[in-house]
């Protein structure tokens, strides 16, 4: 990651900008319940989608998509700026655009609440760098594994 602080050490600017833009995603909801709490994440989920350009947007709109056919019982809502799906307030499923740290790729991640599960070890982050129906296939079955 770029713009670390002094000597490698502490958190770097764009770790510290993604810690603050959670703590205005937990501000922005702080007394909302129910319908109007949803409708707020989703309208911010939304909002972190439509911002993303290129290969970022591509992907967070076919993983919005596929969670809302496959997945309708997780919540929209943001997740340190990513667009990300929750069940009860616990995220699930979430994209990291690769602009947000300037990495190769963006991610689609499944939290620990994801039902991956398979044996010792499996994967829970994923690299996308083209959407083609295969990886349409593979993120929809994802989603599907990840819920039940």
């Amino acid at each position: 990651m770029a713009d670390s602080t002094a000597g490698g050490a502490g958190f770097s600017d764009e770790e510290k900008a993604a810690m603050k833009q959670r703590a205005e995603e937990l501000r922005s909801t702080k007394g909302l319940k129910g319908a109007a709490k949803l409708a707020k994440e989703l309208e911010a989920c939304m909002e972190a989608i439509d911002a993303l350009e290129g290969i970022d947007g591509e992907v967070a709109r076919m993983v919005h998509r596929i969670v809302s056919e496959e997945a309708s019982d997780l919540d929209p809502k943001t997740f340190y700026g990513f667009p990300a799906y929750a069940r009860a307030g616990k995220v699930v499923i979430f994209v990291q655009p690769k602009s947000k740290f300037d990495t190769r790729y963006p991610t689609l991640n499944f939290d620990e609440t994801a039902t991956l599960d398979d044996g010792s070890m499996w994967p829970t982050s994923f690299a996308i760098v083209e959407v083609t129906p295969e990886v349409e296939r593979r993120v929809r079955d994802l989603v599907r594994a990840a819920i039940d």
